[in-house]
């Protein structure tokens, strides 16, 4: 259960965010396709007014990393009331026996780490079962492993092409929208662009010429909190923020506390290497 919180601090956030995009887009070199970068708020472990307030400040595009609190949040009642526009993205590692759940929630929009060809095929043939043949294609991108930590999921990046090839001959229920990629935890940007960033430029660059796609179809969602901005310098189209808009997190340190015993929270900054362990913060 979350706390409640009602923060005027979120909308400020936003609009601040927004605005760090745009002139980040404007520092792109003109080379780069002209797509507008979609800003995705991460609002895991936040309460759904938090949500709200940030929806109520024009945001759309929201993102959860654990199936049961997106559809918790999707369902609550204060969402489906008064968030009719929402487009919720999942961005966490996707088990396929959490598929027939996650493709069931409200306002779906985009599984964002689709990371291998059994599990497109099973979110394929899912999303044909529970929403019918004529249903909106489900768009999807694929996850890309570019920093090669065991750590990460997604695909190793020579096995892109050939993953994408089969989403779009075989998968039709699924709209290939682009890749995704973490990277590795705290690059120093001192050191030059991040090579991650590049790794996924560059499996871009390999699907576009193998697929005969321009490469303003193929979107690149890569950069959060710590580093949205030089992404969408380099070509990111999708950011993923959280803590910059809706403040540092909470976490238990037990999953299940005995009823007697509230859970110890600990903050962000200690909390952050357990998470890397499963998704990286954003």
């Amino acid at each position: 259960m979350w706390r409640v919180v009602m923060s005027e601090e979120v909308g400020r956030k936003v609009q601040a965010v927004v605005d760090r995009v745009q002139q980040a887009v404007t520092r792109r070199p003109k080379t780069l396709p002209c797509v507008a970068p979609r800003l995705v708020a991460v609002s895991k472990t936040k309460p759904p007014d938090m949500v709200l307030e940030a929806y109520k400040h024009g945001q759309r595009n929201f993102g959860e990393n654990y199936v049961n609190e997106l559809l918790e949040k999707a369902t609550h009642p204060l969402i489906l009331s008064s968030c009719p526009e929402i487009k919720w993205h999942f961005i966490g590692h996707l088990q396929k026996n959490n598929v027939n759940k996650l493709l069931g929630v409200t306002n779906l929009y985009m599984v964002e780490t689709v990371d291998s060809v059994k599990l497109a095929d099973k979110v394929n043939s899912s999303w044909q079962k529970l929403r019918g043949s004529n249903a909106r294609r489900l768009k999807i991108m694929v996850q890309i492993n570019t920093s090669g930590e065991e750590s990460k999921h997604g695909l190793p990046p020579d096995e892109t092409v050939n993953t994408i090839k089969h989403i779009v001959s075989q998968c039709t229920a699924l709209d290939f929208a682009g890749l995704m990629t973490i990277g590795r935890y705290g690059y120093d940007l001192s050191d030059g662009p991040n090579p991650d960033f590049q790794m996924l430029l560059k499996c871009r660059e390999q699907v576009c010429e193998s697929l005969k796609l321009s490469v303003e179809q193929v979107e690149l969602s890569m950069g959060m909190s710590t580093d949205f901005e030089h992404a969408i310098e380099v070509g990111s189209t999708n950011v993923r923020v959280g803590s910059t808009i809706f403040g540092t997190r909470e976490y238990p340190t037990t999953p299940s506390p005995s009823p007697e015993k509230k859970p110890k929270v600990v903050s962000e900054e200690a909390a952050k290497k357990m998470e890397r362990l499963t998704v990286s913060d954003h």
